[in-house]
């Protein structure tokens, strides 16, 4: 028999409707399932402001409760957390637009599987018009972990895709980075974690599972995510508090120079594989300048950021997810795709800003009008000094040593860098030539070479006048 409970989260009182549903035969390992749906009762006083936001969808999101049961009717499997989704789909017009879908207050659970040593666990939920997600499960003889995600969207849910060019499901499938969980515990995360993949982001917070309950008692002790756990030096996340909703709030424009934080951000290393060979490689310290009142400064913390993203002969893209509360995507463009000598470049660059209380937007920033990081093709583009990239008005990323090469990688490795103006041997020379001449890329590129040899020929300082006699 399968129950749907609602309930408010802050009320112990449970309202319970009984459908029908055929009883699984003596002996038999389907499981019985309990799925409930919730969300939190606002105190009084915000009422008015809640009634006034849910009129957009903001809080129209649901908690769910799942309880599989074995055929003795004992638990085998639990879960409890709150999702959204962020899905980026194309129009009848040949645009993009960016959606929301929550989960609604109709939840199912039909094909959650208990699981056992020889077939992995299912945690199935299927929601609104055609909507389902699920994860499944795999075990040791020690521990348990998340192996896959499977997300299907449905664009004929007119409600969410109004103008959605490809109609019917569409089916992603990522793979879960849940850390194994020692057997008889439970995994709890009530930090926001996110995945993202095929222009779909899915959010989740407040949770809490276990798979291959043992003895139908869920475990006592806790196995956290990374979000929850502190680190040695962890990240400052936008939260209410100190970035607003964009739709409520206005924003002042970037001040001119920004105060920095003590220290620069670490630097990560990322890299995305086509198969089994490295496709692209990057190298950065990340840093966002997000303004309002006082400036916020966000330092990327690499050890909890992991890299998505696709390669493409002309195309590449590098999704980094903070594990926090930020993604980044990075679009990379090869310019002059038909000729002899081509060369690419960053296009585009798109920063989402999460709460990670409640997995809502706070704020979505995006520039796909960039020439920047450009490189010859087959090469890597280098830039160990401060860069600043302008998203909008309001939000900018500042990039340090920078190493990056989105297309022909070779053996895993960066093959020869072209390096940033900043970083060159000329940069205490151009100044003298600047007002005089205008040096194209490929004299720019001679320069270095003559002045990188004539540095091992002669001191500095006679360099230095040669150089201007010769400008």
């Amino acid at each position: 028999m399968a129950r749907f409970l609602s309930r408010p989260l802050a009320s112990p009182a449970r309202h319970s409707l009984t459908l029908g549903a055929p009883a699984p035969a003596a002996g038999s390992m389907e499981p019985r399932c309990c799925c409930c749906f919730s969300s939190s009762s606002p105190p009084p006083r915000l009422l008015f402001l809640l009634l006034l936001l849910g009129t957009s969808g903001f809080f129209q999101s649901y908690a769910v409760e799942v309880d599989v049961k074995d055929a003795s009717n004992t638990t085998c499997l639990y879960a409890k957390w709150m999702m959204r989704f962020l899905i980026k789909y194309e129009t009848n017009s040949s645009d993009y637009k960016n959606t929301t879908l929550n989960l609604s207050s109709s939840v199912t659970h039909n094909g959650s599987v208990c699981g056992n040593d020889t077939q992995a666990a299912l945690l199935a939920v299927q929601f609104g018009e055609g909507h389902s997600w699920s994860i499944n499960f795999t075990k040791t003889n020690e521990t348990y972990q998340g192996d896959f995600i499977t997300f299907t969207y449905n664009t004929n849910d007119t409600a969410v895709f109004p103008d959605a060019k490809r109609k019917g499901p569409i089916t992603i499938v990522v793979k879960d980075t849940m850390r194994p969980v020692q057997l008889n515990n439970v995994f709890v995360c009530h930090n926001t974690d996110f995945f993202e993949a095929e222009n779909v982001t899915q959010i989740f917070w407040n949770v809490t599972v276990q798979a291959f309950v043992q003895n139908g008692t869920i475990g006592k002790k806790e196995s956290r995510c990374r979000a929850d756990t502190p680190t040695s030096a962890p990240t400052v996340p936008p939260t209410i508090a100190n970035v607003t909703t964009a739709s409520t709030t206005t924003l002042s424009p970037a001040p001119t120079t920004a105060p920095k934080p003590v220290e620069n951000p670490d630097t990560g290393n990322y890299s995305l594989k086509s198969g089994n060979k490295t496709c692209l490689l990057a190298t950065v310290g990340l840093q966002l300048n997000v303004s309002q009142d006082k400036p916020l400064l966000i330092n990327i913390n690499p050890k909890t950021t992991s890299a998505d993203g696709a390669c493409g002969n002309t195309t590449a893209t590098l999704k980094l997810n903070d594990g926090n509360s930020t993604l980044i995507g990075f679009t990379f463009v090869v310019k002059n795709a038909s000729a002899s000598v081509q060369k690419f470049y960053l296009k585009e660059v798109n920063v989402t800003l999460l709460n990670r209380l409640n997995g809502s937007v706070i704020s979505n920033a995006d520039n796909n009008n960039f020439s920047k990081w450009d490189a010859f093709l087959g090469s890597s583009y280098m830039c160990r000094k401060e860069q600043t990239l302008e998203i909008n008005e309001y939000l900018q990323i500042h990039t340090f040593n920078l190493w990056i090469q989105p297309f022909l990688v070779k053996a895993n490795k960066f093959s020869t860098a072209e390096e940033c103006f900043a970083d060159s041997d000329l940069n205490f020379l151009i100044p003298i030539a600047v007002g005089m001449i205008r040096l194209s890329p490929g004299e720019l590129s001679l320069l270095r070479k003559a002045n990188s040899l004539l540095k091992e020929m002669c001191p500095a300082l006679f360099c230095l006048t040669l150089f201007s006699l010769l400008f």
